[in-house]
């Protein structure tokens, strides 16, 4: 963890124009990192045991990583889908500045809209439509978007993340994030995992570069399939 830190520290004060994807070092610390919070995931004693180990600054991070990854394993079944299209995502920077925008028009909090983009879509990265029929990077139901989507296009990161904002606003945020992310989706184990990944990087910025770096997987019966990045 210390060394991905330190990897996107060098990688931001050699990138002023902010729009850049990260070097390899960042990308291939952050599938390290990835990894582990996933293993962590399924194995609670041995999160338990190697969270303790970690110095008191990073352990609040690793607790909330695997946490969330654990409520996402436990809600979720396996994939069923025979192929996954994907794609490259918006640059940290710009998605961040539409988080912005977002949290200043709406009052919903930048990191919790980052959490709900990280777990629809992993920022955009996974582009197929849901089994329930769900579209975009932040996975809108075509009739909900007609609602709350500002008529914009549901395709589009900008709009749908003002689209998100807009309908998370009319169901409780900022006031209550917790439930209007029931609302958003009515799993107490989904609103779990967005506001554990929103407290790993609301608590560290730099939380949420490596977060953006991190790769989509498939889950299956006989283990992880990486569907993006370097194998």
């Amino acid at each position: 963890m210390r060394q991905l830190k330190q990897a996107i520290e060098e990688w931001r004060a050699t990138n002023p124009g902010r729009r850049a994807t990260p070097p390899r070092a960042v990308t291939l610390l952050a599938l390290y990192e990835q990894r582990v919070y996933r293993r962590l995931a399924r194995h609670p004693a041995l999160a338990q045991a190697t969270v303790a180990r970690l110095p008191r600054k990073l352990r609040t991070e690793a607790r909330a990583s695997a946490g969330a990854y654990r409520a996402l394993f436990t809600l979720t079944s396996y994939a069923t889908e025979a192929r996954f299209r994907t794609g490259k995502p918006i640059p940290p920077d710009v998605l961040l500045g539409y988080y912005r925008a977002a949290q200043q028009r709406f009052g919903v909090r930048w990191d919790v809209l980052a959490a709900v983009n990280m777990i629809e879509s992993n920022f955009g990265r996974l582009r197929n439509v849901s089994n329930a029929g769900a579209v975009g990077p932040m996975q809108f139901l075509p009739a909900t978007w007609a609602a709350y989507g500002l008529g914009g296009n549901i395709r589009d990161p900008r709009d749908a993340v003002l689209g998100a904002a807009n309908y998370l606003h009319a169901s409780g945020a900022p006031q209550n994030h917790a439930r209007a992310l029931y609302s958003y989706n009515p799993s107490p184990l989904y609103v779990s995992a967005v506001l554990r990944f929103a407290r790993r990087i609301r608590g560290d910025r730099r939380a949420y570069y490596a977060s953006w770096a991190w790769q989509s997987f498939r889950r299956t019966p006989d283990g992880d399939v990486q569907l993006t990045g370097p194998r």
